[in-house]
């Protein structure tokens, strides 16, 4: 059974995950160094999954721009 196109959740799998994947943990652990080859690839250590902070950028000229056509409207209004 399938879910109605209505009913469906625009990027449901952009979002981050806590959890790991096997496959994630061993590469992980790869570049690390701290996996052995030949090792068994069941009984994985947990691993930190790393959060970006994505911060919302700050627009300058929008500000400056506001800035100016305040002074404007104030301007106009005192003729």
């Amino acid at each position: 059974m399938t879910i109605d196109k209505s009913l469906k959740r625009k990027g449901r799998l952009a979002r981050l995950r806590s959890v790991m994947t096997r496959d994630e943990r061993i590469t992980q652990m790869q570049t690390d160094e701290r996996w052995i080859d030949g090792s068994s690839p069941f009984g994985l250590p947990k691993l930190r999954v790393v959060r970006l902070v994505v911060g919302k950028k700050k627009k300058k000229k929008a500000a400056e721009g506001d800035d100016k056509k305040d002074d404007k409207k104030k301007a106009a209004k005192k003729k």
